[in-house]
């Protein structure tokens, strides 16, 4: 699927990251999805809502990696108002992100036209290749105009658990920072 899709077809955009427990734009439905051949990861510099210039923190993006599913939230888009959401989009996921439309996978077998934003590796805030206790300790400590990157990374976790979807990246990177956080 490419970006130059029918304006009238149906659309539904993927979320893996914060659009998980905090879309907010308008959608008809909210579907727990699929997405095959990505893996979620903290390999993101975030530089305009997590972190700073000076001290960005991690986000998630999506590696492909074969085999692999990526669960998350889908939301199908109105007709009304589609433009100005994904223009919305397009800039509440800026440094790096770009567009890429992908089938999902919702409810009992069925596969939705979709879109999501990753990052691409050679964007200046790839930072993939950092160990997890790298990332582990700037999450600990960076912050930006959003919050807390310990925030961001607390909130996925328990929004993933909420759907029952674990992933266990998540959920060792938030095991690791908790402890940090303890002081150990």
């Amino acid at each position: 699927m490419r970006g130059d899709r029918d304006p009238d077809a149906e659309l539904w955009v993927f979320g893996y990251g914060s659009l998980i427990w905090r879309p907010a734009f308008a959608h008809e439905a909210r579907q727990a999805a699929r997405l095959s051949g990505y893996e979620r990861r903290f390999c993101q510099a975030s530089h305009d809502h997590r972190g700073t210039p000076e001290r960005p923190g991690r986000v998630v993006t999506l590696l492909p990696v074969a085999g692999s599913d990526c669960h998350g939230m889908a939301y199908k888009l109105p007709h009304p108002g589609r433009k100005e959401i994904l223009a919305y989009l397009d800039h509440r996921e800026q440094d790096g992100y770009e567009r890429l439309y992908a089938p999902l996978h919702v409810g009992e077998g069925q596969t939705v036209p979709g879109l999501t934003w990753i990052a691409n590796d050679a964007n200046p805030s790839w930072r993939a290749g950092e160990t997890l206790e790298e990332v582990a300790l700037l999450i600990a400590e960076r912050h930006g105009p959003s919050g807390s990157n310990r925030e961001y990374l607390y909130e996925l976790e328990q929004a993933l658990a909420a759907l029952d979807m674990p992933d266990p990246h998540v959920s060792a990177l938030s095991y690791r920072v908790r402890q940090l956080a303890a002081g150990g």
